[in-house]
């Protein structure tokens, strides 16, 4: 079994690459302060073979409850945020005699996730700002146009009031919408109104801004 966890630790280490070290404790050492019995990238940690428990292992060897915890945060001395999983290693009477635990440094990727974050933040004029469509061909433009300016409204056509109805016009021609080839005909039937209704509700939605 032993031996086992040692390849184990190497496979993984050389998988995952120099940011993931591999430590194996072992809970039935005669010397509790040097639990550490293999390590693989100890440089994550700083630790060595024949260094002391963590916080973890400490509550293992003075009887503590000894779950495996999976996927949760630690921190180093210098630092760094680490990833971690720890796993009990347990003989047949169920009792633990060792753990296999995983610390993946991901400081530089928390670093890079916040500058992602922030390249990718928008300052939307409103709040029912959607993103922009990107489609195929005109046809599906309009489309999602058209779906866009129901989104601003909130509440489907059959339930609009006219006001409403003059918000949704106003954003298709705000988006050059009715440049595309026979969309005033589309969007009437969409809406229920005629053409006639069609330019004034623009009219009065252009009014409405100046």
């Amino acid at each position: 079994m032993l031996q086992f966890l040692f390849r184990l630790a190497k496979a993984l280490s050389a998988q995952f690459g120099p940011s993931c070290e591999v430590v194996i404790h072992d809970l039935q050492s005669n010397d509790p302060d040097s639990s550490i019995v293999a390590i693989e990238n100890g440089h994550v940690s700083g630790r060595k073979v024949g260094d002391g428990p963590s916080h973890v292992v400490l509550e293992a060897l003075h009887g503590g409850v000894a779950e495996d915890r999976l996927s949760y945060l630690t921190k180093t001395a210098d630092g760094k945020t680490l990833k971690s999983t720890t796993v009990y290693i347990r003989d047949d009477g169920q009792e633990p005699i060792g753990i296999f635990s995983i610390n993946y440094d991901i400081t530089l990727m928390l670093a890079m996730e916040e500058s992602l974050r922030q390249f990718t933040a928008t300052v939307p004029e409103q709040p029912e700002d959607v993103p922009a469509p990107i489609t195929q061909n005109v046809s599906d433009l309009l489309d999602e146009l058209i779906e866009q300016s129901v989104k601003r409204v909130g509440k489907p056509v059959a339930l609009m009031t006219k006001e409403e109805k003059v918000k949704a016009i106003g954003f298709l021609n705000d988006t050059g919408a009715f440049l595309i080839t026979k969309s005033g005909g589309r969007v009437c039937k969409y809406f229920g109104i005629s053409k006639y209704t069609l330019y004034s509700y623009m009219e009065e939605a252009k009014g409405g801004k100046e």
